[in-house]
C-alpha cells in the first residue's frame, strides 16, 4: 500500500504498484520525502527507488518521534502498533489515547498526553477466532463472519459460533475501554483496521460514542507524521 500526502493531508492511496509505477508516481506528484514500513524483503526493490528519488526514511521503533517508548522490548514492537500511537498522539496532543486496531489480530495500545507509551495487548481477530474453532475442534464448521449479526444467542451451531465470536469480541473491546477509562481521564478512543467498521456500528449505541472516532488510515497518518517530526 502506498499513500501520497501533501504536508499532513492525505491525497491518494494506491495498492499493488510495480517499481515502474512507483517511479511514475514520484514524478507525477513531485514527491520530495518518503518513508517505508515493511518487514518483507521484497520491499527492498521499492526502497532502492525511494532512496534514489527522495529524501528517504526507513521506519523502525528506533526512529526519532514524539513518542517515549517504555516497552521492555522495543525491537519486537510491531511497526503498525508504533505508527498508530504516533498518529494518535499527533492528532490529539492534549489527550490520553487508546487505539484499537481491529485487523487479523486486535491490538489495544494507549499513549498518554505526554507521549508515553508503555505497551498494550494483542488478541485474536474476528476471523481468526472463527478459523481457530473450526481447526482446533473435530466437528465445528468454519463459519463466515456476518457483520450484520446482532442476536444475543445462536439457535443452531453456526449462529451459536457467530454469537460467541461477535458478542464475545465486542465484550472484550468494551472491557478494555472500561479499563483504560478508569486509568486515564480525558480518553480519546481511535478505531482502525479492516474490521473497524464492524465495531464502529456497535460502539455508536454505547456510552462511549462521544469519545471515539474511526480512522481507517491511522497507520499511514502515523508514518507521514514521522516525516514531519524527523525533519523538524
Amino acid at each position: 500500500k502506498f499513500a501520497v500526502f501533501h504536508n499532513r493531508k492525505l491525497v491518494e492511496i494506491f495498492t499493488d504498484l510495480s517499481v515502474n509505477e512507483l517511479e511514475s508516481l514520484i514524478s507525477k506528484f513531485d514527491i520530495q520525502k518518503s518513508i517505508l514500513s515493511s518487514v518483507s524483503k521484497t520491499a527492498e526493490i521499492f526502497e532502492d527507488v525511494l532512496k534514489n528519488e527522495t529524501q528517504y526514511i526507513r521506519f523502525s521503533t528506533g526512529i526519532k518521534s514524539a513518542i517515549k517508548i517504555k516497552y521492555k522490548t522495543p525491537q519486537t514492537l510491531g511497526l503498525d502498533r508504533f505508527a498508530v500511537v504516533i498518529a494518535a498522539n499527533a492528532m490529539y496532543p492534549n489527550k490520553n489515547c487508546l487505539v484499537i486496531d481491529a485487523g487479523t489480530c486486535i491490538t489495544y495500545d494507549a499513549v498518554d498526553q505526554a507521549g508515553n507509551y508503555t505497551g498494550g495487548s494483542i488478541s485474536p481477530g474476528l476471523n481468526m477466532r472463527l478459523k481457530a474453532m473450526h481447526e482446533q475442534t473435530g466437528r465445528l464448521p468454519l463459519v463466515k463472519l456476518d457483520e450484520n449479526f446482532t442476536d444475543d444467542e445462536g439457535t443452531d451451531t453456526s449462529s451459536a459460533i457467530l454469537s460467541g465470536v461477535v458478542n464475545g469480541t465486542f465484550g472484550e473491546v468494551l472491557a478494555f475501554i472500561n479499563t483504560y477509562n478508569s486509568r486515564y481521564s480525558n480518553l480519546q478512543i481511535l478505531l482502525c483496521g479492516g474490521d473497524a467498521n464492524f465495531f464502529d456500528t456497535r460502539l455508536k449505541s454505547s456510552i462511549f460514542a462521544h469519545t471515539y472516532k474511526t480512522e481507517p488510515h491511522l497507520v499511514l497518518i502515523g508514518l507521514n507524521e514521522v516525516i514531519h517530526q524527523y525533519n523538524d
